[in-house]
């Protein structure tokens, strides 16, 4: 599979994942079947900066921890845009993670 072919896959399960949820890095290289896993979802999520279609802020850590907020160009626009959809967060994790993760291999058939 080409980069840009998976940073495609990629974007089109963040663009799913409905407002009011978050999904996390694993869960996405989960459900497409990524060799190199959280990792290459990670790298794709870092190229989206440039795309507005795709709601980035949804995708978190294993964790619920926001891990990817320093590439929204201010260190609490991450959290911004997950409170705005009614997303709590505290200390830079979901603060009801469980409850609020969203995940594609439940949600999504290929």
């Amino acid at each position: 599979m080409e980069q840009r072919d998976y940073f495609e896959d990629v974007y089109e399960v963040v663009r799913q994942v409905p407002r009011g949820r978050v999904t996390t890095y694993g869960a996405i290289a989960r459900y497409l079947s990524l060799r190199a896993g959280a990792r290459m979802v990670g790298w794709a999520m870092n190229a989206s900066h440039t795309r507005p279609d795709v709601p980035a802020h949804r995708v978190v850590n294993r964790l619920g921890i926001l891990s990817g907020k320093h590439f929204f160009g201010s260190p609490t626009r991450m959290q911004e845009l997950l409170e705005a959809e009614g997303v709590s967060v505290s200390d830079d994790r979901i603060t009801d993670f469980k409850t609020r993760l969203w995940d594609p291999t439940e949600e999504l058939t290929l």
